[in-house]
C-alpha cells in the first residue's frame, strides 16, 4: 500500500507508445508503484532501456500515462507545471546569454515574476550553487561542472515543489562528477526540496539517496526498494564504508537477476553480453 503522506505517488502506472513503423504498441513502463515523501531524495536505477527516464518524463507531465494514477500532492499530473523543475543531462544553456541571463531565461519567458525580482532571486541561486562571481560569464567560459551548476540554479529559481534530475552528471569526468554529487547534497540539504534522481551509476544513487528504487527490464516496474541508512550529512568517504559496499552488492545483484549476468562480472564492470 502506498504512503498516504507521499508527495509523489505512482499507483499501477503504465506508459506506452504507438510505433508507426511497426504498427505495434511499445510498453515502456507497466504497473509502477512508488511513493516519494516530502523532502525525500529518491534515486531510480535499473538496466538500460528499463523506462527510468520515461517515468521521469511522465512525472514532469511531458508524457501521458496509459493506466494507473500519478499524483503530486494528491493532484493528478496531466501536464508540466511550476511545481516541478527538470534538470537534464545536458545543461542546454544559451551561448549568447550570461550565467545570470541563462538562470533568469525561463521565468522571463513565463513572466512569472518581475525582472527585478528575477534578478535578485537568480543571484541568490547562483551563490547557492557556488558560482558567485561568475554572473557575467558566458557558457563557453565555464567548465562542464560549472555549466551544470547553472542548469541547477535555473531549476531552483522557480522554487519548485519537486526537483527531477535525469542523469545530470553523466557527461562529466569522474572527478568532477564526484564533486558535483557532493555539491548537490549540500544544495538539497539547504533547500529541502523533494528530489527524484535518475542514474545508471549505482554508487551515485547510494551516495545521494534516502531510498533507491530498482526497476526491472522493460517494461519497467519496481523490482526492489533499498533503504539507505547512512547518516547525513555525507561526504565522499562514506563510499568506503562497509555498509555502503553492502548496499552496492545488493543493488547490483538485483540488476544482475534482470540481465542474467553473474554479479561478479557486473561489479567488476564487465558489460553484459
Amino acid at each position: 500500500m502506498l504512503d498516504r503522506f507521499a508527495k509523489l505517488a505512482a499507483n499501477g502506472v503504465v506508459i506506452e507508445y504507438w510505433l508507426e513503423r511497426s504498427h505495434s504498441l511499445f510498453v515502456a513502463v507497466q504497473g509502477v508503484d512508488l511513493a516519494v515523501r516530502p523532502g525525500e531524495f529518491v534515486a531510480i536505477v535499473g538496466p538500460s532501456g528499463c523506462g527510468k527516464t520515461t517515468f521521469l518524463n511522465a512525472v514532469d507531465g511531458l508524457l501521458p500515462i496509459a493506466g494507473g494514477s500519478l499524483t503530486l500532492d494528491g493532484r493528478a499530473i496531466t501536464k508540466p507545471g511550476p511545481d516541478r523543475a527538470m534538470v537534464f543531462q545536458q545543461p542546454g544553456l544559451l551561448p549568447w546569454r550570461t550565467v545570470l541571463g541563462n538562470v533568469t531565461f525561463g521565468v522571463e519567458a513565463q513572466r512569472r515574476m518581475s525582472k527585478a525580482e528575477a534578478l535578485s532571486r537568480a543571484k541568490q541561486q547562483i551563490e547557492l550553487v557556488g558560482l558567485a562571481g561568475f554572473e557575467d560569464a558566458y557558457p563557453l567560459e565555464l567548465s562542464g561542472g560549472m555549466q551544470q551548476r547553472v542548469n541547477l540554479a535555473r531549476a531552483l529559481l522557480t522554487d519548485p515543489e519537486m526537483l527531477l534530475l535525469d542523469e545530470p552528471f553523466a557527461a562529466l569526468d569522474a572527478q568532477t562528477r564526484e564533486m558535483m554529487q557532493l555539491e548537490l547534497l549540500k544544495i538539497w540539504s539547504a533547500t529541502k526540496k523533494t528530489a527524484l534522481f535518475i542514474t545508471h551509476d549505482i554508487k551515485e544513487a547510494i551516495y545521494l539517496a534516502d531510498r533507491v528504487f530498482v526497476f526491472t527490464r522493460r517494461p519497467g516496474r519496481v523490482k526492489k526498494v533499498v533503504e539507505i541508512r547512512l547518516s547525513r550529512p555525507r561526504d565522499l568517504r562514506v563510499k568506503r564504508d562497509p555498509q555502503f559496499l553492502t548496499y552496492e552488492d545488493e543493488i547490483w545483484e538485483s540488476i544482475q537477476e534482470e540481465l542474467g549476468v553473474p554479479a561478479e562480472r557486473l561489479i567488476a564492470g564487465v558489460p553484459a553480453a
